[in-house]
């Protein structure tokens, strides 16, 4: 078997150029991005119990290929599928018929009803339905209810969406250690709110507790008529929101373009009155000495505005690059080039995925966004309110030298003696 390191790279490219064109665009929740939070969940799992060597790798490549079965067209039996494809990848990088048949076994696991026998199939399985006991539980939900109308022709009813998921869930158990203890209180509380929006699940808690109106997903006892009027008022506000970032955006690059051309103007200006001082007064000095001084402090004047002109336009560059960590933390704003000019493309994609998916993501990274352009805009404006207060009051002096320089040869000349 080749380097492990090289095999699983392979697997990843083989695969997602695999699901990148060749799975429908009507496959909404089953995409790239669900197969790269699989595998990040897998390498997560497996750190904590503790799965390593061969079979962990046997894992990661099953973790690329699960899903590939989607290529098909058609979502039945595609765990059988992906197996395919997984052969298909072996017979480019031969490996050991004991590897292949773990690799193998990982992907036939996740066939519902799950039926893992082995640790690596157990984390396949936990993983793959990582989103059940995440905080993207309803975004997941929403896209996988999609890809069934879409992919598969299943037009399901809110209230049959409804209880078709809390059937799933109560239904469903995590297998690993860490799925149980981290995953299951999560899952737990998304069937709690599900049977909260359920008339049987509310005459089975007992709780008396109101439905929550912010949770559209699961509010599925308003008409027709009152969901249309509320999807009304929130794509109102989130008009207003974009309208808001886009005028404050447009606004921010306005002053920056005019911080530009006024560093750009000075530059060119002192620039041409340093190109007439060095070409005309230089050769004025050797017949009127008291010239030196209101030269150098012309000079002097010019060099230093051009200077902190330059610093207001002068460009700053980040490393260009981010972590998958960066990204599940929220810490990296994706908005800005600085930020992600030397990540792949692939890795680009999936953290926008990642972004795009998450509205308070978005909405903080517009902020910030907004914030440090302000910060750079506030930089700019600092040199360049120093560059022109430098040739101001510099102009003013150096001529009033200039004008002591040429009247005291004059003055030498009238008072002279007989």
């Amino acid at each position: 078997m080749e380097n492990p390191s090289a095999l699983l790279q392979e697997a990843q490219d083989y695969a997602s150029q695999l699901i990148s064109e060749k799975v429908s665009k009507d496959v909404t929740f089953h995409t790239l991005q669900h197969t790269r939070e699989v595998v990040a969940a897998c390498e997560k799992i497996a750190e904590k119990e503790e799965l390593s060597g061969e079979d962990r790798l046997a894992l990661l490549v099953a973790a690329w290929f699960h899903d590939t079965g989607y290529s098909a067209g058609h979502s039945k039996d595609h765990e059988g599928a992906s197996v395919q494809h997984l052969i298909e990848f072996f017979s480019l990088h031969p490996v050991s018929e004991d590897f292949s048949n773990k690799a193998k076994g990982c992907i036939l696991a996740t066939r519902m009803p799950q039926n893992p026998q082995t640790r690596a199939e157990e984390i396949l399985c936990d993983a793959d339905l990582f989103h059940l006991g995440s905080p993207n539980f309803k975004e997941k939900s929403r896209l996988l209810r999609e890809e069934l109308r879409r992919f598969n022709g299943e037009d399901l009813s809110k209230k049959e969406w409804r209880q078709n998921n809390i059937a799933f869930l109560e239904a469903h158990n995590y297998f690993t250690s860490y799925g149980r203890k981290i995953l299951q209180p999560a899952k737990e509380q998304h069937l709690a709110l599900l049977l909260e929006k359920n008339p049987a699940g509310k005459a089975r808690m007992g709780n008396g507790e109101k439905n929550d109106p912010g949770n559209d997903e699961y509010d599925t006892d308003l008409s027709d008529e009152e969901m249309k009027l509320r999807r009304m008022k929130e794509n109102q506000t989130e008009r207003g929101i974009s309208t808001v970032f886009r005028i404050m955006a447009q606004n921010q690059s306005n002053l920056s373009q005019m911080a530009d051309s006024k560093a750009n103007i000075l530059i060119s200006v002192n620039s041409i009155v340093l190109s007439i001082v060095i070409s005309t007064l230089s050769t004025k000095l050797e017949s009127n000495g008291y010239l030196l001084i209101p030269v150098i402090l012309l000079v002097t004047v010019c060099v230093t505005a051009i200077v902190f002109s330059i610093l207001a336009t002068r460009p700053n560059v980040t490393q260009g690059t981010f972590t998958e960590a960066d990204i599940r933390d929220k810490k990296t704003n994706l908005l800005f080039f600085g930020n992600f000019f030397r990540m792949s493309l692939p890795d680009y994609d999936w953290a926008m995925q990642e972004l795009l998916a998450d509205k308070n993501y978005l909405y903080s990274s517009l902020v910030k966004d907004n914030y440090f352009l302000g910060v750079v805009l506030a930089k700019k404006y600092r040199w360049l309110r120093i560059a022109y207060n430098v040739f101001m009051f510099g102009i003013i002096i150096a001529m009033i030298a200039f004008a002591v320089a040429v009247a005291i040869p004059q003055a030498t000349e009238v008072y002279m003696p007989g």
